[in-house]
């Protein structure tokens, strides 16, 4: 009888274990996640300045520049899903990519003292939030590891724990970039 209670008391504990191990897993992504968010507010803020400040050299990239406002009010209205969000984010770089690109086209706006302040915050931003999805990635995998393999995949079946989804670049971000087409006047 007492080994009953044994196998019984250790099931338990394992059981325990394993439920606040995936619950700490599925925290950590979502901070992880979280500061995604707050690196990609800052990148929202500066994109009004990024927008009025190239406004008025760029007449030729006026579309680019309405996608990325549009694009921006739609990742901070609140109204967008995870999945949304990282589309959403992908999008809006290589836009901002694009726009950056561009600006090698007009001389007066690389000189422009509020344009490079803006291009050096710009920077910094794209650098925080590379690392924040590395470590967003890395804390996912952790815990999408912990909902497929056995044995804890049992629990997290019961309890219906749901994978998340990896930030990744597209399938255009991947291809090789052709230097010769960005210096063409």
């Amino acid at each position: 009888m007492i080994a009953l209670y044994i196998i019984i008391g250790v099931l338990v504990l394992w059981f325990a274990l394993s439920y606040n191990s995936l619950i700490r897993k599925r925290n950590e992504a979502d901070k992880a996640f979280a500061s995604i968010d707050t690196m990609a507010k800052k990148r929202y803020d500066l994109i009004p300045n990024l927008v009025a400040t190239v406004q008025q050299y760029m007449q030729h990239e006026r579309e680019t520049l309405t996608k990325i406002t549009e694009m921006r009010a739609k990742a901070i209205s609140g109204n967008v899903s995870d999945e949304e969000k990282i589309a959403l984010d992908g999008k809006i770089s290589r836009a901002v990519s694009g726009i950056m690109v561009a600006v090698e086209n007009y001389p007066d706006l690389k000189a422009n003292t509020n344009f490079l302040q803006l291009q050096g915050s710009l920077n910094e931003v794209e650098e925080q939030l590379s690392a924040a999805r590395r470590f967003y990635n890395s804390a996912v995998t952790d815990y999408n590891n912990a909902t497929q393999v056995v044995p804890t995949n049992i629990i997290a079946g019961m309890f219906n724990f749901k994978q998340k989804q990896l930030f990744e670049i597209s399938e255009q971000e991947r291809q090789n970039v052709d230097v010769k087409s960005l210096f063409k006047s």
